[in-house]
């Protein structure tokens, strides 16, 4: 199982809170500081490619327009018409220039919805793996994803990860599951940043979310890191540096990188919706605007920002 380890980028901030002055960091001074590049080795096994069918469980009670904020963006991926530019589409088309891969359809599956709690309001990891096969498995190309609400706890949830992907076994068959939670209310520090203030480090102003709703525009950046993650290393033997199971991959090696000129407390040259001052770097359908993170590019090995 792989995790999104946005606190990478909170340790960076911690070397930055042990400044003198941690406020008279200029931008100038971090900027110097390079970053050693990253490079993913694939370990050859198979990545998904071609039509891939996402199964949905949404545990626990999210409203109507929250919902549609997180299918909008799954839609988005596959806008095929000439795309506004920049698109969540050609963000989401470097997954396909992965050796091994190639491009890719997410289409929508079955969706439940329990807002009964069925297991409780704290999960084990487990219990997420259930819920993944409760949504629906498919051997092949398929990814069973799970959305836990904002008074779910999950075990892990923002101690080590805001999100996770990894693969379980069904009557010996291998299927993809993912999991992203609602930080709203437990942890926007952490897994909801740069639209809340980090726990940690340089205290700059938020991000106004592009969406009005911070939780849910955190989970579009985790929801990104994990599906990008489970299309480029389904199994453990994609596309990942480090050790297996807690690797860096094609968007959580970019942790905090959302525009250039991207340092740790501050994301980069976004761009800014004039009438509500909502920050963006992607265009999905209805119009929708999105903050999504870098993916490392296989072919230039850096991390490739979109604005």
């Amino acid at each position: 199982m792989a995790s999104i380890y946005h606190f990478t980028i909170l340790l960076s901030f911690l070397m930055l809170s042990t400044l003198p002055n941690p406020s008279i960091a200029t931008s100038r001074m971090l900027a110097l500081v390079k970053q050693p590049p990253v490079i993913l080795k694939y370990h050859n096994g198979q990545l998904l490619k071609g039509n891939i069918t996402v199964s949905l469980l949404w545990y626990g009670k999210f409203s109507p327009i929250q919902r549609s904020i997180l299918i909008d963006f799954l839609l988005s991926l596959n806008k095929r018409e000439t795309p506004l530019h920049p698109s969540v589409t050609s963000w989401w088309n470097t997954t396909g220039q992965y050796k091994g891969g190639g491009p890719s359809t997410l289409v929508l599956g079955n969706q439940i919805l329990d807002e009964k709690y069925y297991l409780g309001k704290s999960l084990t990891n487990r219990q997420i793996t259930h819920l993944a096969l409760k949504a629906g498995h498919n051997k092949g190309n398929a990814i069973s994803l799970v959305f836990t609400a904002a008074d779910v706890a999950v075990a892990e949830f923002c101690m080590n990860e805001c999100g996770t992907h990894g693969y379980a076994r069904y009557k010996k068959v291998k299927y993809a599951y993912a999991w992203v939670g609602n930080p709203e209310t437990q942890c926007p520090g952490q897994c909801a940043w740069p639209f809340h203030q980090p726990i940690y480090g340089p205290q700059t102003p938020p991000l106004v979310a592009p969406n009005r709703d911070v939780g849910v525009d955190g989970m579009v950046i985790n929801l990104a890191t994990v599906l990008a993650g489970a299309v480029t290393n389904p199994f453990d033997d994609g596309y990942y540096e480090g050790p297996e199971g807690g690797s860096l991959e094609a968007v959580s090696a970019c942790t905090g990188i959302f525009g250039k000129g991207a340092y740790p407390g501050y994301p980069g040259e976004v761009l800014v919706d004039k009438p509500t001052g909502a920050s963006y770097n992607a265009v999905g359908v209805n119009g929708r605007k999105y903050l999504l993170p870098a993916m490392w590019d296989p072919r230039t090995s850096v991390c490739k920002t979109f604005v």
